[in-house]
């Protein structure tokens, strides 16, 4: 009797230990994202050995962020600074013999050995260095800087800019398009390529007098130009028509560095980037949209034969687009990034039998590396409650994954998150929708909470599992919401097709796969309560708020973050012209009936739900006028509404104590619009 009664006793105290250990943890705040620290770019020694990082932490004190660089074994020990300064010290790579690390810091490339000493500055350029590449033998660097085209010179551009910083007028004169571009006014300098010979420090610009960017403004990547093998020629990526703001036509280009001469080697009259050679000399791979101006079109691989000039698409039959890739050693195999659902995965393919194979599936992966032996896949890795850190997996696919960094382990040992759930339901024309839900923390099923249905951009984007330092899903699961992320039409990682059907219709398919999305969550979660049901979205999110706004009467409020408005004007003020004209058909006057039906605005009369607006003076993908109208459109009417406007930010908010205004702003908005029981 003592023994059960003394068992009984000690599983009690278990209990209740685990109990404690639970209320322990809280809600995710706006103090605990913004004191996470953030892993941005990483490199691998050639060995295999060690991994240089970024590491970002931010300050609401002083309102903005610092990039230092950390080094840690590959198997995850011996983390340790490399360099940890006020300054910010950023793109660590380590030199080809494995011996220093290169990096920029103020403008211009560095390198020190692997503790951090004998530190010395490579380049010494008055209009900066950036986005640097060693060549294979380590004796040359390319990097970018941005020059007037028609300076040779450093002087000149010294003097050009000297000149209009003294000068009383400060107006422009605009003759062409592209005047400005996402969050600056573009002006007249463009950004070119350089080559440094690192031994004695001389460097020219390889496009020197281009009018247009390399690498290309937009629709580009982070690996837009290369050396051959043999280091006798350059890849580089090129839009010879961007200034027009119509053309998506990135293209391919060689330069011989003997002869100084170039080619076009791509074909599409779409995007082509991210050129990289095989090991083996033999090839160039890169990723190659079909249709022109169609910024979203599925990004298959393609090869190109060096010998013959043959190209020949390996991923033809492939659903999904190509991200990122990197090339075996041996040349005979590309690992390769791709959206699939929620997901972005890790593929593998047989450049000759052209066969894709899933490696891993899970979560949000990207920044993949392949150590020199081809033996190991390093890639970042995030999810909806884990912020990015660095894994690796074994190339065959058969090894156990590894988690090497645990930057922010302590902050989430003290946060109660919930994983990512989905559920599908049937959208327009029968074709099934993926969701997802998170539940709010210390969740109880027999309680009825409030859901908070999110909308994505893009259009052509997707909800995934990943943490989003803006969007973030844990942060509205954290104010006691349900949090219900649908991807309908237009979404990617379901097929080109999908992603296709929003193009054009803009409230039509994809708001039935929306509302059908919000009318299944609440016929059957009994958790969610139908009486408080929100809706959020930015961009073409924030669109499709103002679109739902003259449509339904589905929510109790709304939040409208740097949305479109009036699709007329919208057209008018942006910047990359060829998605409205693509979305859309064309312009205003060549398919007015397009702008017509789609526009918000023309459903004024039907609007009555609350909303909160938000939008930012330097987001000049979609102008502050669409908030302005949007508001005076809301007031006039007589419609409870609220409008937050940030004029030092762009199309996101990233200063952190804006942020916390705007998190704060959002949660007090819908918690005032709360119906009690």
């Amino acid at each position: 009797m003592f023994k059960i009664r003394f068992f009984i006793s000690l599983s009690f105290i278990f209990l209740l230990s685990l109990s404690s250990l639970a209320q322990t943890k809280r809600a995710i705040s706006v103090d605990d994202l913004w004191a996470m620290k953030r892993i941005g770019s990483y490199d691998i020694s050639p060995d295999g050995k060690t991994i240089a990082y970024t590491l970002t932490s931010y300050s609401f004190e002083v309102n903005k962020g610092n990039t230092d660089i950390y080094i840690i074994d590959s198997d995850g020990k011996n983390m340790r600074a490399l360099k940890n300064s006020e300054k910010n010290e950023s793109e660590p790579k380590f030199s080809p013999d494995g011996k220093t690390i290169a990096f920029a810091r103020d403008g211009q490339v560095w390198i020190c050995n692997l503790d951090g000493s004998n530190e010395k500055q490579l380049t010494d350029i008055y209009t900066g260095a950036s986005d640097f590449k060693w060549s294979h033998n380590g004796k040359k660097i390319l990097f970018v800087s941005s020059v007037y085209p028609e300076c040779r010179t450093q002087d000149c551009n010294e003097q050009k800019d000297k000149a209009a910083d003294e000068s009383k007028v400060k107006a422009e004169i605009f003759t062409e398009l592209m005047y400005r571009h996402w969050n600056a006014w573009r002006g007249d300098k463009r950004s070119h390529l350089f080559l440094l010979d690192v031994a004695s420090g001389e460097f020219k610009d390889l496009t020197e007098g281009n009018k247009e960017d390399v690498p290309p403004p937009a629709l580009g990547s982070s690996n837009d130009f290369n050396f051959s093998p043999d280091e006798t020629e350059i890849v580089y990526t090129l839009n010879p028509s961007f200034s027009t703001a119509i053309s998506t036509n990135n293209e391919i280009y060689l330069l011989d560095l003997s002869s100084k001469q170039t080619k076009v080697i791509s074909k599409s009259k779409g995007v082509d980037c991210q050129p990289v050679y095989s090991p083996d000399g033999s090839w160039i791979a890169w990723t190659s949209m079909k249709r022109a101006g169609f910024e979203a079109d599925k990004l298959d691989l393609v090869l190109f034969n060096r010998k013959t000039g043959e190209i020949k698409n390996l991923t033809e039959d492939f659903q999904n687009s190509v991200s990122e890739f990197v090339w075996s050693p041996d040349s005979k195999t590309i690992y390769f990034l791709s959206p699939y659902q929620i997901y972005n995965s890790i593929y593998k393919i047989d450049i000759n039998s052209k066969k894709p194979e899933m490696l891993h599936k899970e979560n949000f992966n990207s920044s993949i590396q392949l150590s020199k032996d081809g033996k190991t896949i390093y890639f970042l890795k995030q999810k909806t409650n884990l912020p990015t850190e660095i894994f690796s997996i074994s190339s065959d696919g058969k090894n156990t994954l590894k988690q090497i960094t645990f930057t922010n382990e302590e902050i989430l040992s003290k946060l109660e998150m919930n994983p990512v759930e989905t559920f599908w339901c049937e959208g327009a024309n029968g074709d099934q929708v993926q969701s997802i839900l998170v539940k709010p923390p210390f969740f109880d099923p027999n309680k009825k909470y409030p859901m908070m249905f999110l909308i994505h951009g893009g259009p052509q984007g997707a909800w995934e599992d990943n943490f989003h330092y803006r969007w973030n899903l844990q942060m509205f699961a954290g104010a006691g919401y349900v949090v219900v992320a649908p991807n309908p039409r237009g979404s990617t990682g379901y097929g080109q097709k999908f992603t296709d059907e929003i193009s054009k219709d803009w409230g039509g398919k994809v708001y039935t796969d929306l509302m059908n999305s919000y009318d299944y969550a609440v016929k059957n979660f009994s958790f969610i309560d139908p009486k408080n049901t929100f809706a959020s979205g930015a961009s073409y999110g924030g669109y499709m708020i103002n679109w739902i706004e003259g449509h339904t009467d589905r929510f109790s409020a709304l939040f409208c973050h740097n949305g479109t408005f009036n699709l007329e004007s919208m057209w008018g003020t942006t910047e990359e012209l060829w998605f409205p004209e693509w979305e859309l058909g064309g312009t205003p006057w060549e398919n007015r009936e397009a702008y017509e039906k789609w526009s918000p605005h023309r459903y004024v009369n039907n609007f009555k739900t609350p909303m909160l607006i938000v939008h930012s003076a330097f987001d000049f993908r979609l102008s502050e006028e669409q908030a302005f109208q949007l508001f005076t459109t809301l007031q006039r009417l007589g419609i409870e509404s609220k409008f937050l406007y940030f004029p030092d930010e762009t199309h996101f908010v990233s200063k952190p104590q804006n942020a916390k205004l705007w998190w704060n702003t959002v949660f007090d908005w819908f918690k005032s619009h709360q119906k009690q029981e």
